[in-house]
């Protein structure tokens, strides 16, 4: 009898246990929620970073600081230097096409 009723004993922490420990299969706060800015190409005067907010800044002032050197292709180059700016900022590469490359970071919580 006192086997028995060990037995159901266990049993019902056993259950009890589990109920309060269940896992879930994803959490809200786990989840890293990120926001994005686009680096868009049109020329080493006319390139933009349209921030996560809407804003839209000319990169024309940063561009010029560096003077592309000889065999380079100013695409190529100068959208190096965008993205690397856009990463002190604390964005990091997402994706890219030939005229954009998306950046994302995660949001402060």
């Amino acid at each position: 009898m006192k086997k028995l009723s060990l037995a159901l004993t266990l049993l019902v922490v056993a259950i009890l246990a589990g109920q309060l420990h269940k896992s879930k299969a994803a959490e809200e706060d786990s989840f890293r929620v990120s926001e994005f800015a686009t680096i868009r190409w049109g020329g080493r005067e006319n390139t933009q970073l349209i921030r996560p907010n809407g804003k839209v800044e000319k990169l024309r002032a940063l561009l010029e600081k560096y003077p592309r050197p000889d065999g380079t292709d100013d695409r190529a180059y100068y959208m190096n230097i965008a993205a690397n700016a856009a990463a002190k900022e604390g964005f990091e590469f997402a994706g890219m096409t030939s005229d954009e490359i998306v950046m994302k970071r995660p949001l402060a919580r």
